[in-house]
C-alpha cells in the first residue's frame, strides 16, 4: 500500500482529532466530501487505521501515579513468557506492556495508579505474585515533559510502500 500527501494529511488531521467531521476533514486535505470519505474507509479497511480513542485526563480522574516498571523473569521460554502477557493484559492499570532489550529487565510496563499505597497492593498483590517474576525495578514519573498519541508521518514519501 502507498501513501500519497492527501493520504498523509488526513493521517495527520485525524491522529489530532478524531472526532473531526468528514466535512472537515475533506476541506482541511483539499478533497470534497465524497472521495474523502473513501479514503478514510480505505485507510480503515487496511489496517492503518487501528481505530479511534477518546483521551481522558488522568490527573482529574484522580490517577496521580505512572510508574515504569521494569519486570526480570526466571526462564526465558515462550510458555512462561506466554502465561505473563495473559496475566498482566487483563490489569487495567497496565497502560502498555514491551518486551525489551538491553537492561535487566525483560519486560517493561506502564502503569497508571490513583496513589503510591494502591502502587504498593498492586505491585505485591498482583505483579509478583505472577507465575515467573524474579524481579521488578519501579522508577515514578516525576512530570510529564512530552505526551503525544500522533505517530510522526514524516518518513514516508510518495515512493514508499507500507508493509502489513
Amino acid at each position: 500500500m502507498k501513501l500519497d500527501r492527501t493520504d498523509r494529511k488526513i493521517l495527520k488531521a485525524m491522529q489530532r482529532n478524531a472526532r473531526i467531521s468528514n466535512l472537515e476533514l475533506a476541506e482541511l486535505v483539499g478533497l470534497s466530501p465524497t472521495p474523502c470519505s473513501r479514503r478514510v474507509k480505505r485507510l480503515e479497511e487496511s489496517g492503518l487505521i487501528k481505530g479511534h480513542v477518546t483521551l481522558l485526563d488522568q490527573s482529574m480522574l484522580g490517577l496521580k501515579l505512572t510508574a515504569y516498571i521494569g519486570i526480570a523473569m526466571d526462564r526465558h521460554t515462550p510458555d512462561r513468557f506466554e502465561a505473563f502477557e495473559q496475566e498482566v493484559a487483563t490489569y487495567p492499570e497496565v497502560m502498555e506492556c514491551s518486551v525489551v532489550t538491553g537492561q535487566s529487565a525483560d519486560y517493561l510496563l506502564k502503569a497508571v495508579v490513583a496513589d503510591m499505597e494502591y502502587y504498593e497492593r498492586f505491585l505485591l498483590g498482583r505483579l509478583t505474585r505472577i507465575p515467573g517474576v524474579t524481579g521488578v525495578q519501579s522508577s515514578f514519573e516525576l512530570r510529564r515533559v512530552v505526551l503525544r498519541t500522533e505517530l510522526p508521518l514524516e518518513h514516508i514519501d510518495d515512493d514508499t510502500v507500507l508493509r502489513q
